[in-house]
């Protein structure tokens, strides 16, 4: 017990900063978020009643329960075409460029990184707009007799997303890609597994907490956003992040924005809690 007392005492030393860190920049943040949900608006003033009726107005008012739809949708459309991407590239990556140009391939791939987010959206703005890059391209080969509207659509919300998306897979998939052992490949194949067997029934499943893990990230990061949207989707098709947004900056109404945080706060725990199987597997 004497030897133990110390060796807790040095741990619990260690874990107290990142425990006091969560407590003050998180839980009680958050906790202040909760209680400000349960009041309400009346005219400029916020009355403390303990109500029920701001997550009630979620989940009864189609306008609400529309961005809550709407949000999940880009989210998943953005996360399966991410994946879908993604894991090729890691792929390819991992185990077809040579050893030598493997960090010049992957420095290329993180340069979507190194740009400002907001530059990033504006710039996928003017390509997607009608005067655009891609426009001028479709119509100038005759695949289109005139231009078509992708921005301010939810078509051009994904592209923004995907394309900073992809990168952010690629990287967590290869990372798990490159600890497999060639044995396991070997093995498959010397059992007779063609090669699409091999990646389908071996590497695949091996690869499978790397792709949960950036899909989770994915998740996140594409369901709390409010910049791409924004920018890319305009207001026709309002987003979670957009409405906290709105009833911010034009209403003033905080016990509103508190709830709809912790409803989008509730989702991503929902997904975290779906996930978590995988993201507890062990590296292999």
């Amino acid at each position: 017990m004497s030897i133990e007392a110390p060796a807790r005492r040095q741990a619990a030393a260690l874990v107290a900063p990142a425990l006091i860190w969560t407590l003050i920049f998180f839980i009680l943040p958050f906790g202040a978020m909760a209680l400000m949900s349960l009041a309400h608006l009346e005219g400029r003033a916020v009355v403390q009643d303990y109500d029920l009726g701001n997550y009630r107005k979620i989940f009864t008012d189609p306008s609400f329960r529309r961005a809550i739809v709407v949000s999940l949708q880009i989210t998943a459309t953005v996360t399966v075409i991410s994946v879908l991407l993604a894991w090729p590239l890691a792929w390819i990556i991992a185990t077809r460029v040579p050893a030598r140009w493997r960090r010049m391939t992957l420095l290329l791939a993180v340069l979507p990184f190194w740009t400002s987010y907001v530059v990033r959206s504006y710039s996928w703005a003017l390509v997607l707009g009608e005067q655009g890059v891609v426009m001028k391209a479709l119509t100038g080969l005759g695949i289109l007799a005139e231009p078509v509207q992708i921005m301010a659509t939810r078509a051009a919300t994904v592209i923004g997303f995907v394309h900073f998306f992809v990168m952010l897979l690629t990287l967590t998939i290869y990372s798990n890609l490159v600890q497999l052992s060639p044995n396991y490949t070997r093995a498959a194949e010397d059992l007779g597994a063609s090669r699409w067997q091999v990646i389908r029934l071996v590497v695949l499943p091996l690869t499978l907490p790397g792709v949960m893990t950036g899909a989770f990230l994915t998740f996140v990061l594409c369901i709390g956003d409010y910049i791409t949207p924004q920018i890319l989707g305009g207001n026709n098709e309002l987003t979670m992040p957009q409405l906290i947004m709105l009833q911010l900056g034009r209403r003033g109404d905080y016990p509103m924005a508190s709830a709809l945080s912790v409803v989008l706060m509730a989702i991503v725990t929902l997904a975290y809690a779906a996930s978590a199987r995988w993201l507890k597997m062990d590296r292999m």
